[in-house]
């Protein structure tokens, strides 16, 4: 169907207001037409994320009951029993994701589909949980992340409470392909729904089992239970689960940013709700200096990347996601090892963008690393393969931008898990008169200074991805033989899986197919350029091991340069 014909149907449906004002606003703009217009919001392994508003291609009511209606005949074709397992549906703080998350249930509920429906926001990681213990057939978390205020979204979630992986996000794409009509969408009442017993509202009974599970991550007596932490839920969903866990660790001096423990999807008081953005914790560091904070601990609104920042002096200075990982790593092989609990055939997963750092501590423990591609649910693929297998045991995962799982009872990142963790980590070191940052530069000594850095160039719209696929394309047809005066030894190409090396030998790349490229040079550095799956983004990665911190900036800067 032609732009001008999609923009006239949605002109005679009946739109929710704001909707029919968004669209009747673009009339005369081609340009925002075709942006709104011209494709299905894309629906992958990720699940799908947008701009909300009108169109095809923004995140709305009906954008939400497609891919609800794809999801609903994908378990349809799986049997009636995956029916009678049903959905557990979660939601964060956004604009619109409880709507969307009842309208999930609606559109689920007109198939005969059963759905759990939580009755407040929760963290995309109980979600992950509740699907395990409900053993749910399926799950949805309605959420964009970090994304800013403007944006949501729509994961789905497998039986084993992972991300879908390839096979399954394709399965229900073919189904959504094949509908007509999104306006012919049948959803039920809710009222209707709860009749039939195929709408369960659920939320207390889950929070005590989560909890029960979270509290068997205590592993270590000798630590400052007065240590003074500040946490903030950046107005999201982990306000509940962190406060009570961290209660329940027995931490007695926990002080909660006021201002942003208000759920709220606009994120007032803060530009980008990122715990990765120095921003985000400027309230944190407020009041980590009025009350002597040891630790400041921020979520994201959906509860699944966790950031922290570490007394220095009189301010704070944030961690970045490889040396938070650095850190849990270290200390969670060294308890266990401490404790008789370190399995004799350990293993660590991360990514092939994250710091290398990790895997040399993990071979001192004598611990495998496996590395994955880049999202979480690939590491939660390994986690389950190993089960089946014993190969490996597995005591730890992680990736840069913030994610981190500590326990499988959830099977993707959980800033839950970790933020009472790196309390009792750190806690740990207060009790030995140190702190986190005294606690890295000693990895540092002890490895070698690792340094990495991350840089995103912003492509908005058709454009913008045309642009990011020739980026990569232009790279791969003049591939570079040395990078900022360094040789390149080892070229990994994600999306021919083929790496090449230096003297022309290739061998073949053991990973699912994906549109990325990894340089490794002579000097142990490297470079990893990809698209976001998730945002506008081509992501440029940099990593470099020098003697000294100095050095390693000079490196970085090189790297960044070169690129720029």
């Amino acid at each position: 169907m032609a732009l001008k014909e999609l923009y006239n149907q949605w002109q005679h449906e009946t739109l929710p207001s704001h909707l029919a004002e968004e669209l009747e606003a673009i009339a005369t703009d081609e340009k925002a037409i075709e942006d709104c217009f011209y494709q299905y919001v894309s629906f992958g392994t990720g699940g799908m994320r947008g701009l909300l508003g009108v169109g095809t291609n923004r995140i709305n009511i009906f954008t939400i009951r497609r891919v609800a209606e794809g999801l609903a005949r994908f378990i349809e074709s799986s049997g009636e029993v995956a029916k009678r397992r049903g959905v557990v549906i979660a939601y964060d703080t956004r604009h619109f994701s409880y709507d969307f998350a009842v309208e999930t249930a609606r559109v689920l509920g007109a198939h005969g589909i059963t759905s759990y429906v939580y009755k407040e926001s929760r963290p995309t990681p109980q979600l992950s949980f509740t699907v395990r213990e409900l053993q749910a057939f399926a799950g949805v978390v309605i959420t964009a992340s970090h994304n800013p205020k403007q944006y949501n979204g729509f994961k789905v979630y497998g039986e084993d409470g992972a991300q879908l992986v390839p096979s399954g996000a394709n399965a229900i794409i073919e189904h959504m392909n094949q509908i007509a009509d999104i306006f012919e969408i049948e959803a039920l009442s809710t009222e209707v729904l709860e009749q039939q017993g195929l709408l369960h509202w659920i939320l207390t009974d889950i929070d005590e089992k989560y909890m029960d599970h979270l509290l068997t991550l205590q592993n270590n007596a000798e630590i400052d239970v007065n240590m003074k932490i500040v946490y903030t839920p950046l107005h999201g969903a982990g306000l509940v689960p962190v406060t009570d866990g961290l209660k329940e660790f027995g931490f007695k001096q926990v002080y909660l940013v006021e201002q942003q423990a208000v759920q709220d999807g606009a994120f007032p008081t803060v530009p980008y709700p990122n715990p990765e953005e120095a921003a985000a914790f400027s309230l944190a560091i407020e009041l980590g200096q009025q009350v002597g904070a040891d630790l400041l601990l921020a979520t994201d609104p959906d509860a699944d990347r966790l950031g922290v920042a570490v007394r220095s002096g009189d301010t704070y200075e944030l961690l970045t996601g490889n040396q938070l990982g650095a850190l849990l790593l270290h200390y969670i092989l060294h308890t266990k090892q401490v404790n008789g609990t370190l399995p004799k055939n350990g293993v660590m997963l991360k990514t092939i963008v994250t710091s290398e750092l990790g895997a040399v501590i993990a071979k001192q423990f004598g611990v495998t690393t496996v590395n994955t591609l880049t999202g979480f649910k690939y590491i939660a693929e390994k986690i389950a393969e190993f089960e089946v297998s014993e190969a490996y045991s597995y005591v730890f995962g992680y990736e840069e931008s913030y994610g981190y799982l500590i326990e499988t009872f959830v099977r993707d990142k959980d800033a839950v898990q970790v933020a009472l963790k790196v309390a009792e980590m750190a806690a740990y070191y207060t009790a030995q008169g140190k702190t986190l940052l005294h606690a890295l530069d000693e990895l540092y000594e002890q490895y070698g200074y690792y340094q990495e850095a991350l840089v995103s160039k912003v492509f908005e719209g058709k454009d913008g991805q045309e642009q990011m696929i020739a980026i990569l394309n232009g790279y791969r047809e003049q591939l570079p033989t040395e990078i900022a005066g360094v040789g390149v030894v080892r070229i990994e190409d994600y999306l021919t899986s083929i790496a090449t090396q230096s003297d022309g030998h290739t061998e073949p790349i053991l990973l699912p197919k994906e549109n990325v490229l990894k340089f490794m040079l002579a000097d142990h550095s490297w470079i990893a350029i990809r698209p976001s799956g998730t945002e506008p983004k081509c992501k440029f990665y940099f990593g470099v091991v020098k003697p000294s911190k100095a050095q390693a900036d000079e490196a970085i800067a090189r790297l960044k340069e070169y690129f720029a």
